[in-house]
């Protein structure tokens, strides 16, 4: 499959992304947040085992308990933390800055060289996401703002720990693994900090379905296979598309106005994403490394 196809199937991972916030928000009760992650990561991953029928070697499982904390539990923990404190627009922008932290990190990780041109698009997608959801009425609270890097480091090191840790098994494998890991670090914690779900509606369900099912299960299936098939820089560019998705939904079914300095940073945001996959491009060298097993890539 070509480089663009991939790129187009790891990108429908963020833009589904996106229709969380009206998920949670229209189908789902409000103040259960732990909850809600634990039951969206958990039951898909035990789904999923049971489709591949592929446990995770011995020697696998403190990676992949640390990858499902950084790419779910840490992560979703932090992102809920930013949303209740902050301004939805500052948490996302705030939540943009994992592109530049993936440049760096798989500067030092995977000794990926920083690109001028991965950083200037970077650049333009923080202000592209910046435009596009932040309002004059932004207050900034430093929790609330703690909690935004936090969760922007903690899935910045989930997708280049993803790509440096390739185990020999399938994208829907390592998936499996790392979201029933995620889920069962988030239910004790469920179970500490939250009081017990209330009876739960038709559209409750229906939102837990699609949540699990497509917001997890689905597609971080196809994010974790461009993980490890496109280079960490572009991947986490074509995370921009998720507030880009949200805002379009907020506009679409919620009745939402769009403003036109929303619809430049929206501009921008695509153009930024374009770019970042021209300047990500691996060399002739680099493509030929791609290639390696991932035995061979792990050692």
């Amino acid at each position: 499959m070509s480089r663009n196809s991939d790129i187009i199937l790891t990108a429908l991972a963020p833009a589904i992304w996106g229709s969380t916030y009206l998920v949670t928000t229209e189908a789902l009760p409000a103040g259960y947040p732990v909850t809600i992650a634990a039951l969206r990561a958990l039951p898909a991953g035990l789904l999923l085992l049971a489709l591949t029928r592929c446990l995770p070697p011995r020697a696998w499982l403190g990676r992949t308990f640390l990858l499902g904390s950084f790419n779910f539990a840490l992560f979703w923990v932090l992102l809920f933390v930013a949303a209740y404190r902050l301004p939805g627009g500052v948490a996302a922008t705030l939540g943009s800055l994992q592109a530049m932290m993936v440049i760096l990190m798989a500067r030092g990780w995977l000794g990926t060289p920083i690109k001028a041109g991965a950083v200037v698009a970077a650049t333009m997608g923080i202000l592209g996401v910046g435009l596009l959801l932040i309002g004059p009425e932004a207050n900034l609270d430093p929790i609330g703002i703690a909690a935004g890097l936090g969760g922007a480091a903690s899935m910045a090191a989930g997708t280049v720990l993803s790509r440096k840790w390739q185990p020999p098994v399938s994208a829907l494998s390592f998936t499996a693994w790392q979201l029933t890991a995620g889920g069962l670090i988030l239910l004790p914690l469920a179970l500490i900090v939250e009081p017990p779900l209330p009876p739960l509606s038709a559209t409750n369900f229906a939102g837990l379905i699609w949540l699990s099912l497509i917001g997890a299960a689905a597609t971080y299936a196809l994010w974790f296979r461009g993980v490890a098939r496109i280079e960490p820089g572009a991947v986490s560019m074509l995370g921009m598309m998720s507030p880009v998705t949200a805002v379009l939904l907020g506009w679409v079914v919620l009745g939402q106005s769009l403003s036109p300095l929303q619809a430049l940073g929206a501009v921008i945001v695509l153009v930024s994403v374009w770019a970042g996959q021209r300047a990500n491009r691996p060399s002739i060298k680099a493509a030929t490394a791609g290639h390696m097993t991932p035995r061979a890539r792990n050692a």
